[in-house]
């Protein structure tokens, strides 16, 4: 399907909620098992400790609650999709980063924090799966069910950076998974739109990026294929192309294949 004509995809209310519950339940049962040592340690994202990471974490379920108990945007209001959210955040890094770090500052136990918010989730279910209700947000608005679904994006991303800081087992929900991968590798393919280049991250997700022949049957000349876990870390920095190439964590064949000018995605 062309570029100009890809329909945003749609994702189902029921898993992407129990995705959420799921994951949130997760990152819960980690952060009980850490150690000082653990909470001091740095999260590997610049200037935060672990325990900054997990107030961020907290403030990425909150933000949920707290736009939802606001007024809907203005009628008429044309939703953000999903895919330029993830290209949006480096917009507001530098804000989200001095308020993760003055509510790190004032919150005295994280742990009971995102005990919290998390017993505030069940009675935001039916508001936040809702797909003709437009929430408030910073880039213009943003339809209920896809804000929730951003919300996965987030949960997955930092748990894996919470695992990886930690060396604690924090699962990832196959659900939440999933809707990360498939927002992530949809954003790829608007942000650089294009028919010359698959980028497979199987099971979950193929897209086509990259101007150039378009291609209409049989093997692609232009395929890029990687593990969810990888494309997660190269979509949002964490891990770099040359990185992964070398670490033969991608296989990238065809001379426009180089996904290494058009990442990340996410920052």
């Amino acid at each position: 399907m062309p570029a100009a004509s890809r329909r945003p995809r749609t994702y189902d209310p029921a898993r992407t909620w129990a995705a959420l519950l799921a994951q949130v339940g997760h990152v819960r049962a980690a952060v009980r098992e850490l150690t000082p040592e653990q909470w001091a340690a740095p999260s590997g994202l610049p200037g935060w400790d672990v325990r900054t990471l997990a107030v961020h974490i907290v403030r990425q379920v909150g933000v949920l609650r707290q736009l939802l108990a606001e007024a809907p945007a203005p009628p008429g209001t044309k939703p953000t999709e999903p895919t330029l959210w993830a290209r949006s955040t480096a917009g507001i890094a530098d804000q989200l980063d001095a308020a993760t770090t003055e509510q790190a500052g004032r919150t005295a136990d994280p742990v009971a924090a995102l005990d919290e918010e998390a017993a505030l989730l069940p009675a935001q279910e039916r508001e936040a799966l809702r797909a003709d209700r437009v929430t408030g947000h910073p880039f213009g608005g943003m339809r209920a069910l896809d804000f929730t679904v951003t919300r996965l994006v987030e949960l997955v991303v930092h748990s894996d950076d919470l695992a990886r800081a930690t060396g604690v087992d924090v699962p990832l929900d196959r659900r939440a998974l999933a809707a990360a991968v498939r927002l992530l590798a949809d954003a790829l393919a608007a942000a650089v739109p294009g028919n010359s280049v698959e980028v497979r991250i199987p099971p979950y997700a193929a897209v086509q990026c990259v101007e150039g022949p378009r291609h209409t049957r049989g093997t692609p000349p232009n395929v890029v294929e990687t593990d969810p876990l990888t494309w997660l870390r190269l979509a949002t920095g964490r891990l770099s192309w040359s990185e992964a190439l070398a670490a033969a964590r991608v296989s990238a064949s065809g001379e426009r294949a180089d996904l290494g000018p058009y990442l990340p995605v996410m920052r």
